[in-house]
């Protein structure tokens, strides 16, 4: 895995495709199944948290919990606390110390240098999601699609492709020719072709 990659371009991409959501999107489906926009949205709002502490190693009291995907507990003024939070995340994960010892995020004690590389993954795929679900542009760096490449390859051939529970569901199948970007998508259970409907 690349050690210590800087998160900071994927939380800038993210809040821009945030910033591109529109109110009435809120609702739309998105490449995760049972998943709304708004609902996705929620859980970017959490996990910039959870992976914030978890580079900080300074959590708020009680047991950690898997951040929430529920449309309904989208605070109101996400559209500036997101990528504030964003921009937090991605400073957190600067500091060498966050990537050495031993930490938590989602209810899951790991590694600091694998909680890194899920918050990167979860940045960037997400990312895709969002930018699909929303009809937004996604232009995103090759050195960024290879680090979550290198985190995820190890854990779908591990997991012999069915899935890795609390990350991403089981790998679909994709020519070997495709695209780097698309054969991360489909090995975090996504078909890389999804598109929104839309009138």
């Amino acid at each position: 895995m690349t050690p210590m990659p800087d998160l900071a371009p994927a939380t800038r991409r993210m809040a821009a495709l945030l910033a591109g959501v529109s109110d009435s999107q809120l609702d739309e489906p998105t490449p995760c199944a049972g998943t709304s926009l708004g609902a996705l949205i929620d859980h970017v709002n959490g996990l910039s948290l959870a992976f914030t502490w978890a580079a900080s190693k300074n959590f708020p009291q009680g047991p950690s919990q898997p951040p929430s995907a529920d449309a309904s507990s989208l605070p109101p003024d996400w559209r500036t606390r997101v990528p504030a939070q964003l921009d937090a995340l991605a400073a957190a994960w600067r500091a060498p110390d966050a990537w050495q010892g031993m930490t938590a995020a989602g209810g899951v004690d790991l590694p600091g240098e694998q909680a890194g590389h899920v918050a990167m993954n979860e940045l960037v795929v997400h990312g895709w999601d969002i930018s699909r679900a929303s009809g937004q542009p996604y232009d995103i760096g090759e050195d960024e699609i290879d680090a979550c490449l290198a985190f995820v390859a190890p854990a779908v051939e591990q997991s012999g492709g069915k899935g890795v529970p609390g990350l991403f569901d089981a790998a679909v199948d994709v020519p070997e020719d495709a695209p780097p970007l698309a054969r991360l998508i489909a090995m975090t259970g996504r078909d890389p072709s999804w598109t929104a409907k839309r009138d």
